[in-house]
């Protein structure tokens, strides 16, 4: 997960370390969907559900991978009785936004300048949300 995780975010981002996806995947609340393509993380928490994280390797692109690991998410939020589900993404994105967009997600909040670009200026991160 972090070698994908480390190709998809290259240049847009900090990639997560595998000790970090170790560290999240302990928890039974922290689920994973995919495979070494491409992959969603998310945790359930009570009605709502997270996603963590949504990785594609860019040599599998554009093959809808990121759809149906996003599907999958979904299916498995609704699975642990999740009636709703959130997350975050970078403004700059916008292959994730059209893809969040498309599947149902509506911005809800924005974090202004979350995110440090990487010549060190600040994109700010959109709070999208989908009943489910």
């Amino acid at each position: 997960m972090a070698a994908t995780h480390a190709r998809a975010f290259d240049g847009h981002g900090r990639a997560w370390s595998q000790a970090e996806f170790r560290d999240l995947m302990q928890s039974d609340l922290v689920f994973l969907c995919g495979d070494a393509r491409a992959f969603a993380m998310g945790r359930a928490v009570a009605d709502e559900a997270e996603l963590l994280t949504l990785a594609t390797d860019p040599a599998y692109r554009r093959a809808g991978l990121a759809r149906a690991c996003l599907h999958a998410f979904e299916i498995q939020a609704v699975a642990r009785e999740a009636t709703a589900a959130f997350l975050e993404v970078a403004e700059d994105n916008a292959p994730a936004r059209t893809l969040y967009q498309v599947a149902g997600y509506a911005e809800t909040g924005r974090r202004t300048g979350y995110y440090t670009s990487p010549t060190g200026g600040s994109i700010d991160a959109l709070l999208l949300r989908k009943t489910l």
